[in-house]
């Protein structure tokens, strides 16, 4: 086996441009790792028994790390599987990327699924089933569907993102069947260093503008916002009740902070924790908080079942999990949105919003409408936001 030691002498810079359709990828503004080549790959569609396993398979490849996808579906009767590769050779640096802005084909068919339409019905429909099910909040996305007469430059678009938003967490991972998941998070899941466990929940939104005084507005108007800080704190219990077992202490602030990223506005609650015990890894975190209230409501199983009836597609890895856990089971796990599904000469888009009993059906797809904008920009069609 070939694993390169790190730190690698090569910039962050170099990983992204080394990077392949086929590789894994995990930038952040402070450190990048690529990891190429498969010594193996392990499925499973519960990602507790995963969690489980990985030590054991690192161990007898004696591999230093996996890296992988959780997808949005961890209930007991889904049929995608948590999917992990165990590289060959692994390359880290540190810093963040600095790459020329790459020029991209533009699709030749562009369709939203569901329509902007459709999907504001979707979201007064889940504001009633809200009371009738005794929801506190489910998470509704939509779609958009690129084709082009040409495979997609799934490469460039990386770069593209990592470059255009470098306080994401930008990411390319494989998934089965040969499709790669790409995309530009503004959400950690949860890090593991030592016994240090850090989570940084997103929830809460607005558009950024512009221009200046739109854009403070906006955030100002967020951040006074009883609507968004409800969703926010029904985030926030869900992650510390999720992380208190593990935890022997946890600091979590009193209230939100206020983030931006090149599109959006959000709300962030830091968390920090120090954990009980020391074999818990950053993949066994991920598997019990995952999916968070942020990305798919509360309480879980009934917020997923009211997902399903109401979009028109499966998620799949959209909304799911992507990272990497080492031997000594530290790792990172970010959301996996503000992404897309590549094909061969197709993509899928995502983007979704939490609904709660205040939500506004055009205010949710303008906030789908600016989410879009993180992957479209990168790609140079920004003007299909509003597809």
């Amino acid at each position: 086996m070939d694993v390169v030691s790190s730190p690698d002498p090569a910039t962050p810079a170099d990983l992204a441009a080394r990077y392949q359709r086929g590789d894994f990828l995990f930038t952040t503004a402070q450190r990048a790792l690529l990891a190429q080549g498969t010594i193996r790959t392990v499925t499973e569609t519960d990602p507790r028994r995963l969690a489980s396993v990985i030590p054991g398979v690192l161990a007898e490849t004696g591999a230093p790390l996996a890296v992988g996808v959780l997808p949005f579906d961890t209930g007991p009767d889904t049929k995608v599987p948590g999917y992990l590769v165990v590289p060959r050779t692994v390359h880290r640096s540190e810093g963040a990327p600095s790459l020329p802005r790459e020029v991209l084909p533009a699709p030749v068919r562009v369709r939203a699924v569901p329509s902007p339409s459709q999907h504001m019905e979707a979201v007064r429909s889940a504001v009633a089933a809200l009371a009738s099910r005794e929801l506190r909040k489910a998470v509704l996305a939509r779609a958009l569907d690129l084709e082009f007469d040409s495979p997609v430059p799934a490469e460039s678009i990386v770069r593209n993102l990592a470059v255009g938003n470098p306080r994401h967490f930008t990411y390319a991972a494989e998934l089965p069947g040969g499709r790669s998941l790409v995309g530009a998070t503004p959400e950690l899941l949860l890090r593991r260093t030592g016994r240090t466990v850090f989570s940084s929940p997103h929830a809460g939104s607005m558009p950024r503008s512009a221009d200046p005084v739109t854009d403070r507005a906006n955030g100002e108007a967020l951040r006074t916002s009883r609507k968004d800080q409800l969703e926010h704190a029904v985030v926030i219990d869900y992650v510390v009740e999720a992380l208190r077992p593990f935890c022997r202490s946890l600091d979590v602030p009193a209230g939100p902070e206020l983030v931006t990223t090149p599109a959006i506005w959000h709300l962030r609650t830091p968390i920090t924790g120090e954990l009980a015990d020391p074999d818990v890894t950053a993949l066994d975190l991920a598997a019990a908080l995952h999916p968070t209230p942020a990305i798919c409501g509360t309480p879980t199983d009934e917020a997923r079942e009211l997902v399903q009836e109401l979009e028109p597609f499966d998620r799949d890895y959209y909304a799911g999990a992507v990272g990497w856990v080492d031997a000594a089971g530290d790792g990172e796990w970010a959301v996996a949105i503000r992404c897309a599904e590549i094909a061969s000469t197709s993509m899928r888009l995502y983007a979704g919003g939490g609904i709660v009993p205040a939500s506004d059906p055009q205010a949710e797809l303008d906030e789908t409408t600016a989410k879009f904008r993180t992957l479209l920009t990168a790609m140079g069609l920004e003007d299909l936001a509003g597809v």
